[in-house]
């Protein structure tokens, strides 16, 4: 009895580990926040306190216009752990992009235009270099967005940086 116990015991440990193989000569990632100042921890204490929806229907401003829309691709394995142009090495799994224009280390909300899915990205490459695309997303990031195809449409929203740092600095996400 005690056999099988341990060896069912052997069996759920290896079974529990096997996906998660670390991948070859890559760094462990950090653990990450997020970079949405509008989350907050207390939104439903907040909800209660704000006015009605037609007291800001007069306030609000209009949609700020994007930065760019236009289609994306996504890059990773073959990449992965290349140096970027901004000197880091490149990691499929990270929230990154490249772009050839946009600053290297700004951030930009990224919207899947076929689905409505989002994401805040890291741009730290230069390119795509193929085409009219206007982004490469890495692995992740295109995950997220449920990239069904190699290409796809997206919008791009710059993201202002002292509100990721104010975000980060109070801890949203879980901190």
């Amino acid at each position: 009895m005690t056999r099988v116990l341990s060896i069912l015991a052997v069996a759920c440990y290896i079974a529990t580990n096997l996906g998660a193989a670390p991948v070859h000569d890559h760094l462990k990632p950090q653990a990450k926040t997020s970079t949405d100042p509008k989350v907050t921890n207390s939104s439903k204490t907040q909800r209660s306190n704000q006015p009605s929806k037609t007291a800001t229907a007069k306030k609000r401003k209009p949609a700020a216009k994007p930065y760019q829309v236009g289609m994306a691709s996504w890059y990773g394995k073959q990449f992965h752990g290349r140096t970027t142009a901004s000197g880091e090495d490149f990691d499929m799994f990270e929230l990154t992009a490249a772009h050839k224009k946009l600053p290297l280390g700004s951030y930009v909300k990224v919207t899947n235009l076929r689905n409505g899915k989002w994401v805040v990205v890291r741009v730290n490459d230069r390119g795509p270099y193929v085409g009219s695309r206007i982004m490469d997303l890495s692995y992740s990031a295109a995950r997220m967005l449920n990239f069904r195809d190699g290409v796809e449409p997206i919008r791009i929203d710059l993201i202002d940086p002292p509100a990721v740092a104010s975000a980060a600095n109070q801890g949203f996400g879980g901190n």
